[in-house]
């Protein structure tokens, strides 16, 4: 984002060392003795409808449950479950899951889920469901969330979204889409330059950066009602960063007529104030999920370096030590931040993870085009970002060791950037 915003910069014409230390990260995954069965998603009657929604459903879940890397997932043809059955299953899966969809009369799709856990041969979970035609995907997320957490005791990300900016339209605008690439949504429709979107913490409003008006205004969408208005409009930049955990105060780039700095900005009363003073240029702030403190990107060494400011004591310490450094995130659990950089002169853009605790740095991408723009998903346990490896700008998701690299979705078409994963 640093670069982006330097090239903003210069388009207001506003004047004004790795190390290799080795850390081990990976991703709770396939844990074969907690496999998981997939029975028959039955419907309740021969209605053709109710047999394509009891297919999708299923499909969806399915999908989840693999993109989660929580389990290996095997099917079974099985309509009717038995103590027989569960022991059989025993030998294979620890849980087993079974579905009945049916339609109401207002037309609704009503989803009965149950869950066993076939060693104990009981069950778990018996949920019930009742959802729209169009939002049976929103339904089936929350049912494979709901197996997540009653079989291994973690909150699922499978209804969270990524939003980003796209010039499909010839104009950036800016788009949400499903975590599995699926429901791509064109948000605004400025016919301008529209980025860097950034979630509310409560996944409701999504605030970016748009040259609407002439100048690089920042906007709000709330998301609740599908409306968008202007936030400030101060000259010159207003970029968005991160959001405290309860949403009343995020940071900000302004550049207020001078260098770009670090802001606080109250969002009822619009009080803001300056977090950072004589730090040469400073963009991209991301709070600590605690609130405590921020992390963000200065030249104050002469390239631009990740730094972290205490918000309390007012003390801050220089992290990076690389060519050109960019676009920071922090975890949500608080354990890493992860951020885009050029170790050297000569090298292309990477994304690396950090432990802001002891500053021990891993390399998660490499040799791959230029990999930009990281955010994490809610369990932090991916990463999305921005990558050139098939030649334009695309978003990928990967693990968040670097691990399983995978396109976000190949029905977006033109040039993506900025992705911002909702909590």
């Amino acid at each position: 984002m640093f670069y982006i915003f330097f090239k903003i910069f210069l388009f207001l014409n506003i004047s004004a060392f790795s190390q290799n230390t080795e850390i081990y990260l990976g991703v709770e995954k396939n844990f074969s003795e907690d496999g998981i069965i997939l029975s028959n998603f039955t419907q309740d009657t021969t209605n053709q409808t109710d047999i394509y929604s009891a297919e999708y459903i299923k499909e969806i879940v399915r999908t989840d449950l693999m993109l989660s890397r929580y389990f290996l997932v095997t099917e079974s043809d099985d309509d009717v479950i038995t103590p027989a059955l569960l022991s059989e299953y025993s030998k294979k899966s620890k849980f087993l899951v079974t579905a009945q969809i049916g339609t109401d009369d207002k037309n609704n799709i009503s989803i009965k889920q149950t869950i066993y856990n076939t060693e104990l041969k009981n069950k778990i979970l018996i949920k019930k469901y009742i959802t729209s035609q169009r939002a049976v995907r929103k339904a089936a997320h929350m049912m494979s969330n709901d197996i997540i957490e009653k079989t291994i005791g973690k909150k699922g990300i499978a209804t969270s979204q990524i939003t980003f900016s796209n010039d499909s339209t010839g104009h950036k605008e800016i788009y949400v889409i499903d975590y599995d690439g699926e429901n791509l949504i064109q948000l605004t429709n400025h016919k301008s330059i529209s980025i860097i979107p950034k979630w509310t913490n409560d996944g409701t409003k999504i605030y970016y950066t748009s040259y609407r008006y002439g100048n690089p205004d920042l906007f709000i969408i709330d998301m609740s009602v599908g409306k968008i208005k202007p936030f400030s409009k101060y000259q010159g930049l207003n970029v968005a960063g991160g959001f405290s955990p309860d949403d009343k105060q995020f940071v900000l780039t302004l550049s207020r007529g001078k260098d770009p700095s670090i802001y606080m900005i109250d969002i009822l009363t619009k009080d803001v104030k300056k977090l950072l003073d004589r730090f040469g240029v400073c963009s991209s702030p991301t709070f600590s999920p605690d609130g405590k403190e921020v992390a963000f990107i200065s030249d104050r060494a002469g390239k631009p370096q990740l730094y972290i400011y205490n918000i309390e004591n007012k003390k801050y310490r220089k992290l990076t030590n690389f060519y050109w450094v960019d676009s920071p995130n922090w975890s949500p659990d608080g354990k890493w931040i992860t951020f885009s950089a050029r170790e050297t002169r000569a090298e292309r853009l990477n994304i690396f993870i950090m432990d802001p605790t002891t500053s021990v740095i891993k390399r998660l991408t490499r040799n791959e085009g230029d990999n930009e723009d990281p955010s994490f998903s809610p369990d932090s346990r991916f990463i999305s970002f921005t990558s050139t490896r098939k030649g334009k700008k695309q978003i990928y998701i990967m693990d968040i060791d670097g691990s399983s690299p995978r396109l976000l979705s190949d029905k977006i078409k033109g040039t993506s950037s900025t992705p911002m994963w909702s909590r």
